[in-house]
């Protein structure tokens, strides 16, 4: 089972990185497996220590893949040194690479929790958070997918949006939207 997460590092520097990202369950923990190059496969490679949190704000997601984010804030973890989790996460774990398989593309980090903590309660599932989710996923793809699939599968997703979202989901929706235009308008060009 894959869940999808906002994954937070920090460089050895100590500058935090706040990175959507699958991540897969195993036993005793997690899979995680970022693309190269990125800042959250070099900071788990030279720390070792990440940190999953769980959220609902479809912002965070949106904002990470578009670029349209704010600054999200990071608070030191509560049991790893070098480790940072969202500030306003629903829950999060913090975790340990155990062992890391190389890969040309995709690295594969087999990390153990350490530490669990809940901070908000889960107040139930919003369709248009799981259509952001979803729309978040086509636009980190549109360097390799036909864009008529991607206008089907928005205009799909946005039914949920039109029924269900507030105005958290409708931000992060609109930042989509206008990063599709936006890449179709340099392609054209």
């Amino acid at each position: 089972m894959i869940r999808e997460t906002i994954v937070t590092t920090q460089s050895a520097s100590g500058e935090p990185h706040v990175a959507p990202m699958g991540a897969t369950l195993v036993e005793g923990g997690y899979l995680l497996q970022p693309f190269r190059p990125s800042r959250t496969l070099d900071n788990m490679a030279a720390l070792g220590v990440a940190v999953v949190n769980f959220t609902d704000d479809a912002r965070i997601f949106a904002g990470c893949i578009t670029g349209r984010h704010r600054s999200w804030p990071t608070v030191p973890a509560t049991r790893l040194d070098g480790a940072v989790r969202l500030d306003l996460c629903l829950a999060h774990d913090e975790v340990e690479v155990t062992r890391m398989e190389d890969d040309p593309t995709r690295p594969r980090f087999f990390c153990r929790i350490v530490h669990r903590e809940q901070h908000a309660p889960f107040l139930g599932l919003n369709r248009a958070v799981a259509a952001v989710l979803e729309g978040a996923v086509l636009v980190s793809r549109l360097h390799m997918m036909d864009p008529e699939r991607v206008d089907r599968e928005m205009n799909y997703l946005s039914i949920a949006i039109e029924k269900t979202a507030g105005p958290a989901e409708r931000e992060a929706w609109d930042w989509l939207c206008e990063t599709i235009a936006d890449h179709r308008a340099r392609a054209a060009s």
